[in-house]
């Protein structure tokens, strides 16, 4: 009985230590896991880290290209032409900018002034059209005002005569509308005829280049030929910035020119209406 009974204490002892290995492998493989996890994570930290370190000078590089690619551009385009290329751009810009704010301000509601204007006229009130016309702003009150006054005297108040003041008003104030426009044509052409004379500059530097050097070679030619394009390319973009703005200015122009020929036609439909026109 007793030798039974050790044996089954020693069965249980062996049982438990062997139970006691195995918690303690386990645990043991558990911390070992817990331990490359932190490993892994702490390595996938660093090689995202050092990518971002990476990245960062690259993102700040392109940032910087972006406002610093034309000063450089500049700069190597030779700053000799680059400067007359870029006065061409501010000078013609100026007149364009005038010309602009100029016919924006010249232009009304034509049809409204001229429906005012032939009430006015129907009434007999025609120094109160003229006072309409002289507080009103644009080509069309300028040709109206000219028209009424004729209207308004006893001398030139025949058909004929406010026909021809008109006409008269009408070359003038079309004259004001174009003023300054040849600047800008001259700045359109100017802008690139400035680009290829650097071009032409810039291959006589390449080939004085290759005369010294006594070797064509790309890293010789390279210099001239730089300078040549650069120039060429900034010219030709100023003209198409200029361009775009003389577009617009003509169409401008073109737009008030028929709203001046429409009032004209209405301002002698109204004068040939009024007691006052002799016929």
């Amino acid at each position: 009985m007793k030798k039974l009974f050790a044996i089954v204490a020693l069965v249980a002892a062996c049982s438990f230590a062997a139970t006691s290995n195995v918690m303690a492998q386990e645990e043991a493989e558990e911390a070992v896991e817990q331990v490359a996890e932190a490993v892994d994570t702490a390595a996938v930290d660093t090689a995202a880290a050092e990518a971002v370190e990476e990245v960062a000078p690259v993102v700040e590089e392109e940032s910087e290209s972006l406002h610093k690619v034309l000063k450089t551009k500049f700069i190597e385009g030779d700053a000799g032409f680059m400067s007359l290329v870029a006065l061409a751009l501010v000078l013609g810009l100026a007149f364009c900018i005038e010309r602009v704010i100029y016919l924006t301000l010249a232009q009304v509601n034509t049809r409204k002034f001229m429906g005012e204007l032939a009430d006015l006229v129907a009434q007999d009130k025609v120094e109160d059209a003229i006072e309409l016309c002289d507080n009103t702003r644009g080509p069309v009150a300028r040709v109206s005002r000219k028209a009424l006054i004729c209207l308004n005297s006893k001398e030139q108040n025949d058909i004929a005569t406010i026909e021809r003041a008109i006409n008269t008003e009408a070359e003038i104030q079309g004259s004001y509308l174009e003023e300054h426009c040849s600047w800008i044509t001259f700045f359109i052409a100017s802008a690139p005829s400035l680009g290829f004379l650097g071009t032409v500059i810039g291959m006589v530097m390449a080939f004085d280049t290759i005369e010294k050097a006594g070797d064509i070679s790309p890293t010789v030619v390279a210099g001239g030929m730089k300078v040549a394009l650069i120039t060429t390319i900034f010219g030709i973009i100023v003209a198409l910035i200029l361009q775009l703005f003389y577009n617009f200015i003509l169409g401008s122009i073109e737009g008030l020119t028929a709203n001046m020929e429409e009032a004209a036609q209405e301002l002698l439909t109204m004068c040939v209406k009024s007691p006052k026109c002799q016929k």
